[in-house]
């Protein structure tokens, strides 16, 4: 494909491919010691410049670009239902004349500046599908809707999409009950969307065989209701309990009580107001409140709170638009496995954390390769298993 594509630099594109897996790096000034030393798709293994990478990756089209993805989405067996796992990560960049990167949150919580990539992934035969890259600024629940999109245009009718958290809104569910599309998403116990059902079945399933799903040492019950008050439709919230995970959870919960504990106790008598998770777990007193000299005096344990977060620790829900068992859902959603290895094997085994380029037609061809060197790696990978 790559050969037909790309044409008489397709060896190049496939040695800059099997560089950033071999060395795990993507820098185009290191490439000529790369191809000295080792085997090479061009012919008669001719070792190129850096000089002759940085122009090749700015001459790759769209076109090309677009030729391969469509090409490599059209051998999929359409007629089948497939799951695709979606993920999206995001890439610093430094670069100023490249307009896909703005400022945006970064995974570690700052704001920086930053592009977003997202892959979309078919979680039975473990290989990407396609990619996207897109500005920093726009987040990723916004951009679902688009790949959605995307999807239909590859031809994918019959799909589900297995989904982190992060995508969860009303907007999104509503496009793929439109499309057709079914879903399995991930929710937190302790968020109140199933906070309330976990209450309403704990007890009831935990301590029974016949709920118990060995292979993750789980045990996990269906109930079926709606996602939201507006919501159309009824869903299957499958609730899951985990011993373990209980503990750990329990642990962190009083480790974070215990801590902000303790800072209250160094700013007594400060003139400051704390917010947030402060004024969530504790009561908060204060002297002269409201006035100039307002400062702040002691914090009580609000202990229905805690309680109540105690109760839940170790609960974690996994909702699906399709009938199926608690078993079946926790298998589908554990199978993102693989795309997050995808991320880790793009950001971390092939060098690919930044793009180290300084105009657009690079970037996109640099992503390009990416990709492709992804699918490689992946093919490698997944055979072994």
């Amino acid at each position: 494909m790559i050969a037909r594509i790309i044409g008489r630099d397709a060896g190049l594109f496939l040695d800059l491919a099997a560089y950033s897996i071999i060395t795990e790096d993507n820098a185009g000034q290191y490439y000529p010691d790369y191809a000295y030393n080792h085997a090479l798709f061009t012919d008669n293994m001719r070792v190129y410049s850096d000089s002759k990478v940085s122009s090749f990756l700015q001459e790759v089209t769209v076109d090309q670009r677009i030729s391969f993805l469509n090409e490599w989405n059209k051998k999929r067996d359409h007629r089948e239902k497939i799951y695709i796992s979606y993920d999206s990560t995001n890439k610093e960049s430094h670069a100023g004349d490249i307009g896909m990167v703005e400022l945006g949150h970064a995974k570690d919580g700052g704001e920086t500046d930053i592009f977003n990539y997202s892959i979309a992934y078919d979680r039975y035969n473990r290989e990407p599908l396609f990619y996207e890259s897109y500005p920093g600024s726009i987040v990723d629940v916004s951009q679902l809707q688009y790949t959605l999109k995307k999807a239909k245009g590859y031809g994918y009718e019959h799909v589900g999409f297995i989904l982190d958290r992060g995508y969860f809104c009303t907007e999104n569910i509503n496009f793929m009950d439109e499309n057709g599309y079914s879903f399995v998403i991930m929710i937190k116990g302790m968020k109140d969307l199933v906070s309330e059902t976990i209450l309403q079945v704990q007890g009831t399933f935990e301590n029974d065989r016949k709920n118990s799903i060995r292979s993750y040492k789980v045990s996990g019950t269906t109930v079926k209701q709606k996602l939201y008050a507006t919501d159309k439709k009824e869903r299957y919230f499958h609730i899951f309990y985990d011993d373990g995970r209980k503990a750990a959870e329990r642990e962190r919960l009083e480790y974070k009580i215990d801590r902000m504990g303790k800072k209250l106790k160094e700013c007594m008598g400060e003139p400051i107001h704390p917010g947030g998770d402060y004024q969530k777990y504790f009561d908060l007193i204060f002297w002269h409140p409201g006035q100039a000299d307002e400062k702040f005096m002691s914090g009580r344990e609000r202990t229905d709170v805690i309680n109540r977060e105690i109760q839940l620790c170790g609960y974690f829900a996994i909702v699906t638009s399709e009938k199926m068992t608690a078993e079946e859902a926790l298998t589908l959603y554990k199978s993102r496995d693989d795309s997050e290895k995808t991320f880790r094997a793009d950001k971390s085994y092939l060098g690919a954390h930044c793009e180290r380029v300084y105009s657009e037609e690079s970037y996109d061809t640099k992503i390009f390769i990416g990709f492709v060197a992804t699918i490689i790696r992946n093919r490698i990978y997944a055979s072994q298993r």
